[in-house]
């Protein structure tokens, strides 16, 4: 911890600033952390912000997190249907792109509308996988958002960022090595670092730091969340397609710690963007 307190630290001394919680956030995981919650407390607390709760709703009533397809009308039903724990990774996930301020909005929009989607896609790989990686779709899901959340971040503290790796392009994946040589910090340690900020779960903030290498076998849930959140990256490419550059170097490991067969990726993929283009996760 005093070697992350060290790193924020000389953060903020260059002008990076880490997106703070939202107070929705921060007052819910207060009352989450005394124990017991009362679910209406809880609904009361996340309807304090209108858009947020909107958002809620949504991704409750999507057959991924509602597969009986129930209607929710209410927010404690929402809470109640999905699970508190399950409502809060999404509270978090929801929250994060509203907290960092635009300073180029094509871009934004852009970056944002692709970590939503590698979330879905993540999701869903999670949820039909479950058994053999023990991760749940909200938990993939909200992996999937801070993915590349340091980002915004580098893109708000340096203007020529976004010019200079075209950040409004699909195809646009930011280089650690080109970071590390122009602005002597990363985007993947930087997300790692807002991961530890918002209180993510360990393994979810481990599986962002190592980004696009998959940890030891030895570390168990946060490879397979790892494995799971590579495979989404990889799909993503492929539903656009266009080509993977990283995909050669990690496909061994990847499919192997997902038990998916080399020979059955191609229906794999075939199964799961069906669901993502029908609207599900």
């Amino acid at each position: 911890m005093l070697k992350e307190e060290k790193t924020l630290q000389e953060l903020v001394e260059r002008g990076i600033k880490l997106p703070p919680q939202p107070r929705v956030l921060v007052e819910l995981e207060t009352r989450l952390g005394k124990g017991d919650p009362d679910v209406r407390e809880l609904a009361r607390i996340i309807s304090q912000d209108p858009g947020l709760t909107a958002m809620l709703f949504k991704a409750a009533r999507s057959p991924l997190f509602n597969p009986r397809g129930r209607d929710l009308d209410k927010l404690d039903q929402v809470l109640m249907v999905i699970g508190i724990k399950q409502c809060l990774n999404l509270v978090r996930a929801i929250a994060l792109s509203a907290s960092v301020p635009e300073s180029n909005r094509r871009a934004f929009e852009s970056f944002w509308s692709r970590s939503r989607e590698i979330a879905r896609l993540a999701a869903l790989i999670a949820d039909d996988r479950i058994t053999v990686c023990n991760v749940f779709p909200d938990q993939a899901y909200l992996a999937g958002i801070f993915y590349e959340c340091g980002v915004p971040v580098l893109m708000q503290r340096f203007p020529e960022y976004c010019k200079s790796i075209q950040l409004g392009t699909v195809n646009c994946w930011p280089s650690l090595a080109e970071e590390d040589t122009r602005f002597n910090v990363d985007h993947g340690s930087i997300g790692y670092l807002v991961a530890r900020h918002w209180k993510l779960p360990d393994f979810i903030a481990a599986a962002i730091h190592y980004h696009r290498e998959l940890p030891p076998v030895e570390q168990g849930t946060t490879r397979s969340l790892a494995a799971i959140l590579q495979l989404a990256v990889h799909f993503f490419f492929r539903l656009n397609r266009l080509s993977d550059p990283h995909w050669t170097d990690l496909a061994d490991e990847v499919l192997g710690e997902l038990c998916i067969a080399t020979d059955d990726l191609s229906d794999f993929f075939d199964q799961i963007s069906e669901r993502f283009v029908s609207g599900e996760g």
